[in-house]
This record gives C-alpha cells, structure tokens and sequence, in this order.
C-alpha cells in the first residue's frame, strides 16, 4: 500500500468514533456543551466513561470538530451552489436556498455551532470564528456586487446578509419533515423572500430555476 494511502486510511475515524461523536452531538444540541460530561457521552453508549479516551481525547476535541466541520460544510454547499453561473441574482438566491437547506438537515450541528462558541477555547474559537466571517462575507459579498450592477437595493448590504443568514438560521428551530410544508417549498421561498430583502420582487430568478441541493 503506498504510504500516502496507508496515512489517509490511518486518519479515518473509527466506527466507535464516529457512535461517539454522533451522542456527543445528540447531547450538546439537547442539553449544551457544559451540561453533558464525558461520562453522559459514555451513558449514551452504555460505556465506562475511561473506554471514551480510546476514541477522542477530550470532550472540548468533539465540539471543534463538530463546529469546524459545520462551517467547512456550509462554504463548500454554498460556494457549490452558486458556481455555474454569473447571475447575482440567480447566486444569491441559491447562497440563501443551499443555507436554508443545510439548516434544515442537520439542526444539531447548526445548534450547536451558533450557541456554543463561548464553549470553544482557543485556539479553535478564533479558526471557527474566521470561517464564520468568510461564510458571512460570501453573502456580504454577493449583495455589493448586485448593488454595484444595479440589480440590488439595499442600503446596507451588510445587514441584509445577515438578515438573510438569520432566517435560514431559524429555520433549524422549527421545521421537521412531517410539517405542512415540504423542504423544498421551505427553500423555495426562503429564496424568494432572500431576494426581496434586497429589492428584487420578482418571484423566479431571471436565469432559470435550480434549487440547490
């Protein structure tokens, strides 16, 4: 096996990594980082608390992996939901859906991740930090470009991004599956309702329609 292979096959996690990352996650959505221990973690598998060190090294390694992976997953969504095309309005409107989107698919990591960061000690307050802001400045961005070709109108392209990233942020506390309105109308017209808050009133993009994934 080449040693570049046999690295990234040691780096994998385990399967009883990966059960205790998944408690953990279940545990600080439900109760907070600072009400679950290590030994809540091992209730939920019905471990000894010691048998948890074989798999993470403490409990303040799961919420940053949690919260690092959460936000490295929202850029990569939505930077691949806007790729493709030029259109600011059309990006937008995919920027907010894959948000939307991804708050609604996983309400434990995004949970967690806008109430735990005082949890987080440093470093790894500050890296989680500077993804937030690269994640926000997506929006910020995307707002000033329309802005500047004419097809947005908003004073402040700053509060409207996180106007825009609050909504979808809420959507995380309510919605569930088996509701009156379906994921993707929820999407749908979170994206309308983006577009709007930056003076577009039309209802359908002017470049097609794609709802993100």
């Amino acid at each position: 096996m080449p040693k570049k292979e046999a690295a990234t096959k040691a780096r994998a996690p385990s399967a009883r990594s990966i059960d205790v990352r998944e408690a953990a996650l279940t545990l600080f959505a439900e109760r907070g980082y600072h009400g679950t221990s290590m030994k809540d973690i091992a209730a939920a598998l019905q471990l000894r608390a010691p048998s948890l060190y074989n798999h993470v090294s403490a409990k303040q390694e799961i919420l940053r992996d949690v919260m690092v992976d959460t936000m490295n997953n929202l850029l990569k969504v939505v930077r691949s939901a806007i790729a493709g095309t030029d259109d600011t309005v059309l990006q937008l409107r995919r920027a907010a859906e894959a948000h939307v989107r991804y708050h609604a698919r996983h309400k434990r990591e995004v949970r967690i991740g806008n109430y735990e960061i005082p949890a987080l000690e440093q470093p790894h307050r500050g890296a989680v930090t500077k993804l937030r802001r690269e994640y926000s400045r997506m929006f910020v961005g995307l707002i000033e470009k329309g802005v500047e070709e004419g097809v947005f109108d908003t004073r402040s392209p700053l509060l409207a991004a996180y106007g825009i990233l609050q909504m979808g942020i809420g959507v995380s506390m309510w919605y569930t599956p088996d509701g009156p309105l379906s994921e993707d109308d929820i999407v749908f017209q979170y994206g309308d309702m983006a577009l709007r808050l930056v003076g577009v009133t039309e209802a359908e993009p002017r470049v097609g329609r794609r709802r993100a994934k």
